[in-house]
């Protein structure tokens, strides 16, 4: 006896689309497999050493090796865009910075729209720049920086770690709200900063946390204050920039993101595991030796974090005329 035509129908219906749902719909375990963390930046940097550590920690956590993977170029776009492009099956994940916040509106004609095209996961840190001026500058606190700054307009140098970076875009947003006139001086990576900074060749600098903070202790440099809208806890001796300049925030953050159609389970899967991770009281400690805080949240959490960084960011970039190196 044959079988009803519906439900022949909907058996029909059944071969045909098995094929294409992810294989996590089709019953498969995930993860099964390793997974990819691509980090779209070189080795050594500070999203690189949290990509590594947070997927050591995950890949003890899901029982899958996690294989961090760096994909550098374009200011970060190459691998961003790798992952764009990748199957949207939990296999292949993104390592987010701020970068890619900066970068929507900084380039013009990138091949993808962060914002539509990588599913938010979770954040994971969230790390200060600091303001540093060489000890030749008698500025002591920022009132007094910004005051012999505006005594000095085009004066006064401020390096960063290349255009458009973090470090750049930090010092674009205080020049905006504190009305001064610094004059930005690009160079390839922060290292290179540093060693003019130190050697007085430029006066200031907007430096992120992991492996500076040393040289306060020293004497080498000054720090006026952190970028993060209220005190690091690293450094909770130094005054937040909007202690002075109320709205004032720039912090460096790091987290994760997906190819956009990754199953929302996955997704879910993920933002817990990471959220147990940043939140125990080991990894926190670790995290707090770069520097950071964990930066907890939910999916979308991390989602309204990234659109908002996108849309500040925009209008730091065209205030400040920024254009790609």
């Amino acid at each position: 006896m044959r079988p009803p035509r519906r439900r022949f129908l909907q058996t029909a219906a059944a071969a045909v689309a098995a094929p294409l749902l992810p294989s996590a719909a089709r019953g498969e375990t995930w993860p099964a497999r390793p997974i990819h963390l691509v980090v779209a930046v070189a080795p050594g940097g500070g999203a690189d050493i949290v990509a590594r550590l947070i997927g050591q920690w995950l890949s003890e956590r899901l029982g899958q090796s996690v294989i961090v993977e760096n994909r550098p170029g374009a200011g970060n776009n190459v691998g961003t865009e790798y992952v764009v492009r990748a199957p949207p099956d939990g296999y292949t994940l993104l390592s987010v910075a701020v970068a890619a916040a900066i970068n929507a509106t900084l380039f013009d004609n990138l091949s993808f729209n962060f914002l539509r095209d990588v599913a938010p996961v979770a954040g994971t840190l969230t790390v200060p720049n600091v303001v540093y001026v060489n000890p030749r500058v008698p500025a002591r606190t920022l009132p007094e920086f910004i005051a012999f700054a505006k005594a000095r307009p085009g004066k006064i140098n401020m390096a960063s770690a290349g255009a458009g970076t973090s470090s750049h875009m930090a010092g674009e947003l205080f020049k905006m709200m504190a009305g001064v006139d610094l004059v930005h001086v690009p160079y390839r990576g922060q290292g290179p900063a540093m060693t003019d900074l130190l050697g007085g060749h430029v006066e200031a600098m907007f430096a992120t946390t992991p492996g500076t903070t040393g040289y306060i202790a020293t004497g080498a440099l000054r720090a006026l204050a952190v970028t993060t809208a209220t005190r690091a806890e690293s450094l909770p001796d130094i005054p937040a920039i909007a202690e002075f300049l109320p709205g004032y925030e720039a912090s460096q953050w790091y987290g994760v993101g997906a190819p956009r159609g990754t199953p929302p389970e996955i997704l879910d899967r993920l933002n817990r595991e990471i959220n147990a991770i940043i939140t125990d009281p080991k990894n926190k400690a670790r995290l707090a030796d770069l520097g950071g805080a964990a930066l907890t949240g939910s999916v979308a959490d991390f989602g309204r974090l990234l659109a908002g960084e996108t849309e500040k960011w925009a209008k730091v970039v065209k205030f400040s005329g920024a254009k790609p190196d």
